[in-house]
Protein backbone atom coordinates (compact mmCIF):
# COMPACT_ATOMS: atom_id res chain seq x y z
CA UNK A 1 0.00 0.00 0.00
CA UNK A 2 2.81 2.44 0.81
CA UNK A 3 4.37 2.01 -2.63
CA UNK A 4 0.98 2.64 -4.24
CA UNK A 5 0.50 5.83 -2.22
CA UNK A 6 4.00 7.02 -3.14
CA UNK A 7 3.34 6.41 -6.84
CA UNK A 8 -0.04 8.13 -6.61
CA UNK A 9 1.51 11.13 -4.88
CA UNK A 10 4.34 11.40 -7.41
CA UNK A 11 2.00 11.08 -10.40
CA UNK A 12 -0.39 13.73 -9.09
CA UNK A 13 2.50 16.04 -8.20
CA UNK A 14 4.13 15.64 -11.62
CA UNK A 15 0.88 16.32 -13.50
CA UNK A 16 0.13 19.45 -11.52
CA UNK A 17 3.72 20.70 -11.70
CA UNK A 18 3.43 20.43 -15.49
CA UNK A 19 0.05 22.22 -15.44
CA UNK A 20 1.62 25.11 -13.53
CA UNK A 21 4.55 25.36 -15.92
CA UNK A 22 2.21 25.27 -18.93
CA UNK A 23 0.52 28.36 -17.57
CA UNK A 24 3.57 30.21 -16.30
CA UNK A 25 6.23 29.37 -18.88
CA UNK A 26 4.47 27.79 -21.83
CA UNK A 27 6.34 24.53 -21.21
CA UNK A 28 4.75 21.16 -22.03
CA UNK A 29 2.76 22.66 -24.94
CA UNK A 30 1.24 25.31 -22.68
CA UNK A 31 -0.04 28.77 -23.52
CA UNK A 32 2.27 30.76 -21.26
CA UNK A 33 1.37 33.50 -18.82
CA UNK A 34 -0.04 36.19 -21.09
CA UNK A 35 -2.24 33.92 -23.21
CA UNK A 36 -3.40 31.99 -20.16
CA UNK A 37 -4.23 35.28 -18.43
CA UNK A 38 -6.63 36.08 -21.26
CA UNK A 39 -8.23 32.63 -20.95
CA UNK A 40 -8.70 33.12 -17.20
CA UNK A 41 -10.14 36.60 -17.77
CA UNK A 42 -12.59 35.29 -20.35
CA UNK A 43 -13.74 32.59 -17.91
CA UNK A 44 -14.43 35.16 -15.18
CA UNK A 45 -11.26 34.76 -13.10
CA UNK A 46 -10.15 38.36 -12.89
CA UNK A 47 -7.68 39.92 -12.96
CA UNK A 48 -6.53 37.16 -15.29
CA UNK A 49 -2.77 37.50 -14.87
CA UNK A 50 -2.89 37.47 -11.07
CA UNK A 51 -5.31 34.56 -11.06
CA UNK A 52 -2.99 32.52 -13.32
CA UNK A 53 -0.12 33.25 -10.96
CA UNK A 54 -2.26 32.27 -7.96
CA UNK A 55 -3.46 29.03 -9.58
CA UNK A 56 0.09 28.14 -10.62
CA UNK A 57 1.47 28.92 -7.17
CA UNK A 58 -1.18 26.65 -5.66
CA UNK A 59 -0.31 23.87 -8.10
CA UNK A 60 3.43 24.21 -7.42
CA UNK A 61 3.05 24.42 -3.64
CA UNK A 62 0.54 21.58 -3.45
CA UNK A 63 2.66 19.44 -5.77
CA UNK A 64 5.78 19.90 -3.67
CA UNK A 65 3.93 19.07 -0.44
CA UNK A 66 2.26 15.99 -1.97
CA UNK A 67 5.46 14.71 -3.63
CA UNK A 68 7.33 14.92 -0.34
CA UNK A 69 4.41 13.73 1.75
CA UNK A 70 4.93 16.84 3.87
CA UNK A 71 1.91 18.38 5.62
CA UNK A 72 -0.09 16.19 3.28
CA UNK A 73 -3.56 17.40 4.31
CA UNK A 74 -2.57 20.97 3.41
CA UNK A 75 -1.12 19.91 0.06
CA UNK A 76 -4.19 17.79 -0.66
CA UNK A 77 -6.55 20.67 0.20
CA UNK A 78 -4.61 23.12 -1.98
CA UNK A 79 -4.64 20.77 -4.96
CA UNK A 80 -8.24 19.64 -4.48
CA UNK A 81 -9.46 23.22 -4.23
CA UNK A 82 -7.45 24.41 -7.22
CA UNK A 83 -8.60 21.52 -9.40
CA UNK A 84 -12.21 21.89 -8.23
CA UNK A 85 -12.09 25.52 -9.37
CA UNK A 86 -10.61 24.49 -12.73
CA UNK A 87 -13.13 21.70 -13.22
CA UNK A 88 -16.07 23.76 -12.09
CA UNK A 89 -15.04 26.67 -14.30
CA UNK A 90 -14.72 24.47 -17.39
CA UNK A 91 -18.01 22.73 -16.66
CA UNK A 92 -19.84 26.07 -16.26
CA UNK A 93 -18.14 27.66 -19.27
CA UNK A 94 -18.73 24.75 -21.64
CA UNK A 95 -22.05 23.59 -20.24
CA UNK A 96 -20.82 20.02 -19.97
CA UNK A 97 -18.93 17.85 -17.51
CA UNK A 98 -17.19 15.73 -20.15
CA UNK A 99 -13.55 16.38 -21.01
CA UNK A 100 -14.05 15.43 -24.66
CA UNK A 101 -16.41 18.39 -25.02
CA UNK A 102 -14.20 20.82 -23.07
CA UNK A 103 -15.78 20.25 -19.66
CA UNK A 104 -14.23 19.82 -16.24
CA UNK A 105 -14.10 16.02 -15.96
CA UNK A 106 -10.29 15.75 -15.91
CA UNK A 107 -9.46 18.44 -13.32
CA UNK A 108 -12.33 17.19 -11.16
CA UNK A 109 -10.83 13.69 -11.29
CA UNK A 110 -7.50 15.18 -10.15
CA UNK A 111 -9.34 16.96 -7.33
CA UNK A 112 -10.80 13.58 -6.34
CA UNK A 113 -7.33 12.02 -6.20
CA UNK A 114 -6.15 14.84 -3.94
CA UNK A 115 -9.14 14.33 -1.63
CA UNK A 116 -8.39 10.59 -1.48
CA UNK A 117 -4.85 11.42 -0.31
CA UNK A 118 -6.43 13.54 2.41
CA UNK A 119 -8.28 10.44 3.64
CA UNK A 120 -5.47 7.89 3.21
CA UNK A 121 -2.51 10.00 4.23
CA UNK A 122 0.77 9.87 2.32
CA UNK A 123 1.84 6.44 3.57
CA UNK A 124 5.04 5.29 5.24
CA UNK A 125 7.34 6.65 2.53
CA UNK A 126 6.80 10.30 3.38
CA UNK A 127 8.20 13.12 5.46
CA UNK A 128 4.98 13.13 7.50
CA UNK A 129 5.57 9.49 8.46
CA UNK A 130 9.24 10.11 9.26
CA UNK A 131 8.12 12.91 11.58
CA UNK A 132 5.56 10.61 13.22
CA UNK A 133 2.58 12.78 12.29
CA UNK A 134 -0.74 11.08 12.99
CA UNK A 135 -2.27 11.66 9.56
CA UNK A 136 0.61 9.93 7.73
CA UNK A 137 -1.09 6.53 7.75
CA UNK A 138 -4.70 7.71 7.71
CA UNK A 139 -5.57 5.32 10.52
CA UNK A 140 -7.07 5.55 13.99
CA UNK A 141 -9.79 7.89 12.78
CA UNK A 142 -7.35 10.62 11.75
CA UNK A 143 -7.78 9.70 8.07
CA UNK A 144 -11.51 10.35 8.23
CA UNK A 145 -11.02 13.63 10.06
CA UNK A 146 -8.28 14.96 7.77
CA UNK A 147 -10.12 13.72 4.70
CA UNK A 148 -13.28 15.57 5.68
CA UNK A 149 -11.25 18.70 6.45
CA UNK A 150 -9.56 18.50 3.02
CA UNK A 151 -12.93 18.03 1.35
CA UNK A 152 -14.56 20.94 3.19
CA UNK A 153 -11.63 23.34 2.66
CA UNK A 154 -11.49 22.47 -1.05
CA UNK A 155 -15.26 22.85 -1.45
CA UNK A 156 -15.31 26.22 0.32
CA UNK A 157 -12.39 27.58 -1.70
CA UNK A 158 -13.85 26.31 -4.96
CA UNK A 159 -17.32 27.60 -4.13
CA UNK A 160 -16.06 31.09 -3.36
CA UNK A 161 -13.93 31.26 -6.49
CA UNK A 162 -16.64 29.89 -8.76
CA UNK A 163 -19.24 32.33 -7.36
CA UNK A 164 -16.85 35.19 -8.06
CA UNK A 165 -16.11 33.97 -11.59
CA UNK A 166 -19.76 33.36 -12.33
CA UNK A 167 -20.75 36.85 -11.22
CA UNK A 168 -18.00 38.32 -13.42
CA UNK A 169 -19.50 36.53 -16.40
CA UNK A 170 -23.12 37.59 -15.77
CA UNK A 171 -24.12 39.89 -18.57
CA UNK A 172 -24.82 43.38 -17.36
CA UNK A 173 -27.45 45.42 -19.13
CA UNK A 174 -25.55 46.15 -22.31
CA UNK A 175 -25.79 49.82 -23.28
CA UNK A 176 -26.01 48.89 -26.96
CA UNK A 177 -29.03 46.70 -26.30
CA UNK A 178 -30.76 49.43 -24.34
CA UNK A 179 -30.15 51.97 -27.10
CA UNK A 180 -31.36 49.61 -29.82
CA UNK A 181 -34.57 48.65 -28.01
CA UNK A 182 -37.70 50.39 -29.29
CA UNK A 183 -39.38 52.75 -26.83
CA UNK A 184 -42.06 51.22 -24.66
CA UNK A 185 -45.67 51.78 -25.69
CA UNK A 186 -46.83 55.18 -24.58
CA UNK A 187 -43.29 56.48 -23.96
CA UNK A 188 -42.13 59.57 -25.76
CA UNK A 189 -38.65 60.20 -27.09
CA UNK A 190 -38.78 63.83 -26.22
Amino acid sequence: MDLGLLLLRLALAAILYMHAMQKLRGWFSGAGLEKQAQVFHNMGHRPGRQMVILASACELTGSALIALGLITPLGAAILAGTMAVAGGTLTLAKGTFWNLLGGGEYPLALAGVAVVLGFTGPGAWSVDSALGLSWAQGSNGTGAITGVIVLVVAALAAGASLRRARSALRPAAAPEAAEAAPPAAGASEG
